[in-house]
């Protein structure tokens, strides 16, 4: 009877220990980074950006199957090819830098919670950002996100720790040092991915400013030369090079193409319905949805307790956190182009809200129907992917769910349902506070998605684009593409792949579905004969009939 009523006091001192944020860290962010394969499209395209960038030696001009590539800018390629002069080319040698910036990402959530709450509060906080599921996600993926994130983080963190020394009439050194962490994190983000980074610090301190009475203080901020000069020293020398090295095509395939387009019109079939970010949301933030959910009254009536205008009050942290949420996701609900992790720039304010708020629950069901209703789609995936198979019609689409019911038809059938159990035993034992119930689902729950479910769909959605690049590396045809975007194939082969008619004496590589596009524009006198074929990918040689 004793050892019942010491156990919830044991789980509460080892989730309040470092050893818990380490072993976060270990399931959400590093498990399975080493060994799974990229991922197709943004894994393999950043990872094949920086291999071709160092094959040619040229670190200014990011290409991608030898076309430019002018998705992004630089930093998050200098980063990788770092890792990977270090560590080869290799999965984890890609996949690193997200992994270190991610881990910068939570310190620093720590750092700023221990500074406006207490240790308790920043444990809570670091440890739901580490096992929300879409920062799992993005942490050991090798792109651009997991460092964006970062740099806004540092930046929202400076502006607030800026507004407090303004409030508690700290000295002018103090706040110019502030400012200058602000304005270089501007910095460091707008060379990862532009001006999203600096729009939404921007846009954010000058509602929340404005709302305390404070636009003074963030004029001068705003109108901060010494940090402009300092954002500018940071931005500036690459974009000379890159307009040295290429002219104006990076500002017009990024600035324009990737940024004013993609915001006013739909890119790849990624949105924009204004309700996307309505129905992602409780999968992005997995297993602490209904958390939220169970919170929003009490947070509604806090903010009305603090009137705006005033400098001063409890609530005053809480609305600059949810201005920068807000903002977030309004902007991205209305823009063309709409993909499930944009809406991570502003979920760094929910950790830390939902961690202030972890000692007090009103609808405890609530917080726990969200997880318990993923942990029942989990459960039932192999029957559900067995069902979908049986419906499609397509070729590609039939060869994918054929590859991923194999996949699911071992022993998942009896590890999927683990998360189930956890979470409704969890959620019947009373006596265990919510938060810290839904922080070990959450470990289950990396632990299950790192060993169990991703390991299988990128088995059957990547395995085979792995096992044809292995294949024609070890051939000595000149390879090309044929309508098939898996830009991973070039990093496994380690040569690009340009994308265009094969001619005779050439390998392609193309889905299986489209083997009669290519044989059709073949020249005359030239046939296909397979060399591999697995799923929905081939690998054929073109030669001239006998």
């Amino acid at each position: 009877m004793h050892q019942a009523r010491s156990l919830p006091a044991s789980i509460e001192r080892f989730l309040l220990s470092p050893f818990s944020l380490v072993l976060a860290v270990v399931l959400a962010f590093v498990l399975g980074a080493a060994n799974l394969p990229l991922t197709d499209v943004d894994e393999g395209a950043f990872s094949e950006a920086t291999r071709e960038m160092m094959a040619r030696g040229n670190l200014v001009s990011p290409t991608l199957n030898d076309a430019p590539r002018h998705d992004k800018p630089i930093l998050i390629y200098w980063a990788q090819a770092a890792s990977v002069a270090v560590l080869g080319v290799s999965e984890i040698g890609f996949r690193l830098p997200s992994i270190v910036f991610a881990v910068l990402w939570m310190l620093a959530l720590y750092r700023f919670c221990r500074r406006h709450a207490d240790r308790p509060t920043a444990q809570a906080a670091a440890l739901v950002m580490a096992l929300t599921l879409m920062v799992g996600l993005i942490a050991k993926a090798a792109i651009a996100d997991a460092l964006l994130n970062l740099f806004i983080a540092l930046a929202m963190f400076g502006i607030y720790d800026y507004f407090v020394a303004c409030r508690d009439g700290a000295g002018q050194p103090a706040r110019r040092r502030l400012l200058l962490v602000v304005y270089g994190a501007l910095g460091l983000g707008f060379l990862t991915k532009g001006p999203v980074a600096v729009f939404f610090p921007l846009l954010v301190s000058g509602l929340f400013f404005i709302s305390t009475g404070n636009w003074r203080d963030w004029l001068k901020a705003l109108f901060w030369w010494p940090g402009w000069l300092v954002f500018l020293a940071i931005v500036v020398p690459w974009h000379v090079l890159v307009y040295l090295d290429q002219g104006d095509a990076f500002f017009r395939g990024f600035y324009l193409k990737h940024n004013v387009n993609r915001y006013a019109d739909t890119f790849e079939g990624h949105g924009g319905n204004k309700l996307y970010y309505v129905a992602t949301l409780p999968f992005i933030l997995l297993p602490f949805t209904g958390w939220l959910l169970a919170i929003a009254g009490r947070l509604a009536r806090r903010l009305r307790a603090t009137p705006l205008g005033t400098a001063r009050g409890e609530g005053l942290l809480e609305r600059f956190l949810l201005i920068w949420f807000a903002v977030v996701f309004v902007f991205f609900s209305f823009s063309g182009t709409q993909l499930p992790h944009y809406l991570l720039y502003g979920a760094t304010p929910l950790f830390i809200v939902l961690a202030g708020q972890r000692l007090e629950f009103e609808r405890r069901w609530l917080a726990w129907l969200p997880v318990v209703l993923f942990g029942l789609l989990l459960a039932a995936l192999p029957e559900i992917l067995v069902f979908a198979a049986g419906q499609v019609k397509k070729p590609f689409e039939s060869a994918i769910l054929a590859g991923l019911v194999t996949a699911f038809g071992d022993e998942a059938r009896w590890l999927l349902p683990a998360l189930l159990a956890v979470s409704l035993g969890l959620a019947l034992w009373r006596r265990l506070p919510v938060w810290q119930g839904l922080v070990v689902t959450g470990l289950v729950q990396a632990a299950l998605m790192a060993l169990v479910v991703a390991p299988r769909i990128l088995e059957a959605t990547q395995g085979p684009v792995h096992e044809a690049a292995l294949i024609a590396r070890q051939r000595p045809e000149a390879v090309v593409a044929w309508r098939i975007i898996m830009p991973s194939f070039s990093v496994y082969r380690q040569a690009a792949t340009p994308t265009r008619i094969p001619e005779p004496g050439q390998l392609v590589f193309t889905r299986s579905d489209r083997l009669h596009e290519v044989e059709r524009l073949l020249p005359a006198g030239s046939q296909l004969h397979v060399v591999h074929q697995r799923s929905f990918v081939t690998l054929a040689r073109v030669d001239r009939a006998p």
